[in-house]
C-alpha cells in the first residue's frame, strides 16, 4: 500500500451530502455534562439526535436508530444497562455502534464497564484519546479524570492492536489523530489547539463519528471522513472572530452547521499533506 490513503475532497463532500440527504437517526447514550452539545452537534451535521438512555426505552429506540453512540462519561448502573440493551439491539439489526470510553484507565470502575461492553457488544468504531485507547489495548497509560497525559510514541501500533482485537476501526484523538484498523494506521493532521479549551469536544467527536457511521456503509471511511471534517471545522472556527473559549465554542457549532458539501473550506481543502500511513 502507499504511504497515503486515497481520500479526496470530492469523497468528503459526498459523505457530507449523504448525511444531509439521509438525516440518520443517531441515538446517544452519553453523559449529562456534554449531552446538550452532543445533541446539537448531531443536528448541525444534518442528522437527527435522540438521547434515549434508560432501560426499556433505550432498546426500543435502538430498533429505530441508524447508529448508536455509547459514551461512558458517567456510569450509573441503569445507564450502563441501557447501553448494553441498545448495543445488543443495534448489533442484532446490523446498525453501527460507536464506543467513546471516556476516562477509561483512570479508575477500576470505568475499566470494568469498558471491558464488559467490549466483551458483550460489537463496535464499528472505538474513539478515545491517546490514554483511553492505550488503556483499552492493555498498554501502560496515564489518564487523569478524563484527560490523557504522558507520552504515547507507539500510539499508532497501539490503536492498530486494539482494532485487531476488537474488529473495530479505532480513532485515537490527540495533537494529531490516528485512525487504525487491523491492517493499517493513518495519522491525520486536522484540528486546532482551541478545541482543547472547550469541555466536551472529545464527546462531540464521538457524536460526529456516530453521525458519519449512521450515514455511510463503510465504517473505516466514516471514521476517516468524520475525523477530518471535525478537525477542519475546528480550524475554521478558530479563524473566525472570537474572544475566548466560549465564543470559539459557538463558532465551532456554527461552522459545523454550515459545513455542507459545497462549503468553501471543503471544496478548497488540500488533503495531500494531511493524511499519511504510519504503520
Amino acid at each position: 500500500m502507499s504511504d497515503s490513503i486515497d481520500v479526496t475532497t470530492a469523497e468528503l463532500a459526498s459523505s457530507l451530502r449523504t448525511i444531509r440527504e439521509g438525516e440518520p437517526l443517531v441515538q446517544s447514550l452519553t453523559n449529562e455534562v456534554t449531552m446538550n452539545d452532543v445533541a446539537n452537534l448531531i443536528l448541525h451535521w444534518g442528522a437527527l439526535p435522540v438521547m434515549a438512555d434508560s432501560p426499556g426505552d433505550a432498546g426500543e429506540m435502538a430498533d429505530l436508530a441508524n447508529a448508536v453512540l455509547i459514551n461512558t462519561g458517567q456510569i450509573p448502573a441503569p445507564k450502563v444497562e441501557a447501553a448494553r440493551e441498545a448495543g445488543r439491539r443495534a448489533n442484532e439489526r446490523g446498525v453501527p455502534v460507536v464506543l467513546d470510553p471516556v476516562g477509561v484507565g483512570s479508575t477500576p470502575s470505568r475499566e470494568a464497564v469498558a471491558e464488559s461492553l467490549l466483551s458483550e457488544l460489537e463496535f464499528s468504531i472505538i474513539k478515545g484519546n491517546y490514554g483511553e485507547v492505550s488503556a483499552l489495548a492493555g498498554v501502560e497509560s496515564e489518564v487523569k479524570g478524563v484527560e490523557s497525559v504522558g507520552d504515547y510514541e507507539e500510539i499508532e501500533r497501539t490503536a492498530r492492536s486494539l482494532a485487531d482485537s476488537t474488529g473495530a476501526t479505532v480513532v485515537a484523538s490527540g495533537v494529531e489523530d490516528v485512525v487504525a484498523d487491523a491492517d493499517s494506521a493513518y495519522r491525520l493532521s486536522a484540528g486546532h489547539d482551541r478545541l482543547g479549551d472547550v469541555v466536551g469536544t472529545g464527546c462531540m467527536l464521538g457524536a460526529t463519528l456516530a453521525v458519519f457511521a449512521g450515514a455511510l456503509e463503510d465504517g473505516h471511511a466514516a471514521a476517516v471522513h468524520g475525523t477530518l471534517a471535525f478537525g477542519v471545522a475546528g480550524e475554521h472556527a478558530a479563524e473566525m472572530d472570537h474572544n475566548g473559549p466560549a465564543s470559539y465554542r459557538t463558532n465551532f457549532h456554527d461552522t459545523v452547521a454550515g459545513l455542507g458539501p459545497d462549503a468553501e473550506h471543503v471544496t478548497d481543502l488540500e488533503l495531500a499533506d494531511r493524511i499519511s500511513r504510519v504503520v
